[in-house]
């Protein structure tokens, strides 16, 4: 069966190496009705020590209800300083929002962050912007390669097309489908419980897409996990297909 996205029900220190200021754009209202024809990845990083945060991960349990978004939340730790240390956050998501930075030429990484299809950053308080970016990136994917996953649980393929230069690779983000309330008990956001959407647990590598069709393992996952793979190019960081389960 192939599985082209589907919708989530909603669904060392590094403190002082970079900007970790949240964004002051005053709060909008909820995302507008966004129509997807092929699967957009939404990625939010975000922090539960952020005082702006809590908006954005409002405006991305919104957009997980609709369809064809795959919604991601990865935790942050370099608001940990601030003495809550986010239950959530790894090392390993702070290098992959590092490496859009890079990739999208930015001048630091910020929460609450939102980064959509790996092509576009926008600020997570801002839901009319992010939305139109979702919107956008719709309409930018063009003919991207069929993901399916195997009945046996164990495999995906990835069929053919054209691929990026510097070809691309495939990840696998494990998360927990849903929501999971969290209640801070230190910093910004001191006694707030936190509703938070499809938060992402373990992302890795599963291995190269040059334009033929490939089958890759699959991570073993814990029972009620759900998994996105994601093909990504190498060059750019933009997300050419994607696929959840």
């Amino acid at each position: 069966m192939v599985t082209r996205g589907w919708v989530m029900a909603g669904a060392g220190a590094l403190a002082l190496a970079f900007t970790a200021g949240s964004a002051a754009q005053p709060a909008r209202s909820s995302p507008a009705r966004v129509a997807v024809p092929e699967p957009v990845v939404v990625e939010l990083f975000t922090a539960q020590g952020c005082g702006a945060c809590p908006e954005a991960d409002r405006t991305v349990e919104a957009l997980a209800e609709a369809p064809g978004v795959i919604a991601l939340t990865y935790g942050v730790d370099y608001w940990d300083y601030q003495g809550w240390a986010d239950t959530f956050a790894k090392p390993e998501f702070v290098r992959r929002q590092r490496a859009y930075q890079q990739a999208l030429r930015l001048r630091g990484v910020y929460t609450p962050q939102i980064v959509i299809d790996g092509r576009r950053a926008v600020s997570g308080v801002d839901a009319e912007a992010v939305t139109e970016a979702v919107n956008a990136a719709a309409e930018e994917r063009l003919f991207p390669p069929e993901i399916e996953f195997r009945e046996t649980g164990r495999h995906v393929g990835v069929g053919s097309g054209r691929p990026p230069a510097g070809g691309a690779e495939v990840w696998a983000v494990v998360f927990k489908p849903g929501v999971q309330v969290v209640e801070v008990g230190a910093g910004d956001n001191r006694g707030r419980e936190l509703r938070q959407v499809n938060v992402v647990s373990d992302v890795r590598s599963l291995g190269d897409w040059r334009g033929r069709s490939t089958l890759l393992t699959l991570p073993e996952i814990e029972d009620g996990a759900a998994m996105a793979v994601l093909v990504q190019s190498r060059a750019d960081g933009s997300i050419l297909a994607a696929a959840a389960r």
